[in-house]
């Protein structure tokens, strides 16, 4: 049964099924943060004084085993995105070096155009502590649109640079603090809870007041706050209950 009314809701399962029982052509921008495929062993620095707190990505929905199960997942949810989307709309997705690559890779196969690739420089990284590589102090956000006349928000975009063009490397610290969501135990609730000012900026970058937005993986309801300061509607997805508890509980006291 197809869903009809979804707008500023956060739709409970596996995006790659949920966005199918949505009707085509019905969002104009697409922003999300998928899994990485990073997870592993835990590794965790209780007493880092950069960012505080770090523990390294360690949770069963972002393990996919054999890469090629993360390239299979990567393909489906882009395909289900690109089926709802409007011909002019937009998809925006933030990664890191651990499956960005396949993010462009498939949407180059889907025939989208790139816009920009997106560095996030962070002012304050979790340290390297293998002592085997560079730190790694970025992530990496892609625009793709779909068709012609896609929304670019050029003018408001000059404000974030003082009047003058918007560049594509942007500089904002790691979550932290009083916007970061922490269970009970004190330990971040989502490994990869993103910034509200960047979220806020890629809405208001890539959409229009009215416009619909849709985010696979709320998490704990970044985009969903975002869209709701911008005048956006917005359709949510998140398989991960407790996630969906902290979104609901940040949407109502924030938005």
């Amino acid at each position: 049964m197809k869903i009809t009314n979804a707008v500023n809701e956060i739709l409970e399962g596996d995006c790659r099924k949920v966005i199918r029982e949505l009707p085509a052509e019905s969002i104009n921008l697409v922003v999300t943060d998928p899994p990485y495929n990073a997870s592993s062993k835990g590794i965790n620095l209780k007493n880092n004084k950069t960012g505080g707190a770090f523990f390294k990505v360690n949770e069963e929905w972002d393990k996919f085993g054999d890469y090629k199960n993360y390239l299979k997942f990567t393909r489906e949810w882009l395909k289900e995105a690109d089926r709802v989307l409007v011909n002019n709309g937009a998809i925006i997705v933030c990664g890191s070096l651990h499956g960005i690559a396949e993010v462009i890779i498939i949407l180059k196969e889907m025939g989208y155009k790139f816009i920009n690739f997106i560095t996030w420089q962070k002012t304050n990284p979790m340290p390297n502590i293998t002592k085997r590589m560079l730190t790694h102090s970025a992530e990496f956000i892609v625009w793709f649109v779909k068709g012609k006349g896609w929304t670019f928000n050029y003018e408001d975009m000059k404000k974030y640079n003082e009047g003058k063009q918007l560049r594509d490397v942007w500089t904002f610290p790691i979550c932290q603090g009083g916007e970061r969501v922490k269970n009970l135990d004190g330990k971040p609730a989502h490994p990869m809870q993103k910034p509200l000012k960047i979220m806020e900026r890629l809405v208001e970058m890539a959409s229009n007041k009215g416009d619909v937005v849709l985010d696979p993986f709320m998490g704990v309801g970044t985009t969903a706050i975002a869209c709701n300061n911008l005048k956006r509607k917005w359709i949510g997805i998140e398989k991960e209950k407790k996630y969906i508890r902290f979104a609901k509980k940040r949407i109502k006291n924030l938005s």
